[in-house]
């Protein structure tokens, strides 16, 4: 237990640089102070006492704005940041060096019991205000962008943006789990290769009417000024709407 905990406030000092000392951390991190408490509680829930563990999880929720059921399985050097507004539930699991910013919800779909939560592999980030919604699983070394909803498991080495969450793979680029300015911005892509095919089908109607202007005055065309049409299936659309056709 005195290791976890020394562990906790290892990854604190490692990733924030606000953090100036171990008695700063226990008294102004209310990360640190959920996750503490949390492990006290969860000790309890395995014990199977009744109500208690409970209990002492809302009164965590009231302490450090930080809502996490006693049941959820929190691995070591898992740091909060800021954290007010987070909910973790019952049956979610979060492997070690995980990183949670404020907002973030870790939750269930369905009333069904046994395992209704998502699991984090190892060294996954969590931006602001995401959510992860079911038993899922999100792989190792992935990051979340903020604001983003995940509803289907995810590899391990991705990025995943937007709502429904879409994953861009960057397998074997380390990146910096802070950085959040260098997620991808997957909408701007595609609004901008739409935008570029919209530019093409204007030319190429403009050649159309051109075409047929010859015609009407018995001038010769010469076809390869037409231009070719551009796929719609076009590989970046895919990525971002998601190819149901198999």
């Amino acid at each position: 237990m005195i290791n976890t905990i020394k562990s906790d406030i290892a990854i604190i000092k490692e990733r924030d640089p606000a953090a100036r000392g171990i008695l700063e951390i226990f008294l102004c991190y209310p990360g640190f102070q959920a996750i503490f408490l949390h492990r006290f509680t969860h000790k309890l829930w395995n014990l199977k006492l009744p109500l208690i563990p409970r209990v002492l999880s809302q009164i965590n929720r009231t302490i450090t704005g930080i809502e996490i059921h006693p049941g959820a399985k929190i691995g070591r050097k898992v740091f909060i940041d800021h954290g007010m507004g987070v909910v973790i539930g019952e049956t979610a699991e979060i492997g070690d060096n995980c990183l949670l910013y404020q907002g973030v919800t870790l939750g269930g779909t369905g009333k069904n019991h046994g395992k209704r939560h998502p699991t984090l592999k190892e060294n996954v980030v969590v931006g602001a205000g995401a959510k992860v919604l079911g038993s899922i699983t999100v792989g190792a070394n992935t990051r979340i962008g903020a604001g983003s909803v995940v509803v289907r498991s995810v590899q391990g080495n991705s990025t995943v943006v937007g709502i429904p969450g879409r994953v861009v793979h960057q397998s074997g680029v380390k990146i910096n789990p802070l950085a959040h300015s260098a997620l991808p911005d997957a909408e701007a892509n595609v609004i901008r290769n739409l935008m570029d095919r919209i530019d093409t089908l204007e030319n190429q109607l403009n050649r159309l009417q051109k075409a047929l202007q010859n015609l009407v005055n018995d001038e010769v065309i010469d076809i390869s000024k037409l231009g070719d049409a551009q796929n719609l299936k076009d590989k970046e659309i895919i990525e971002f709407l998601g190819d149901d056709s198999n």
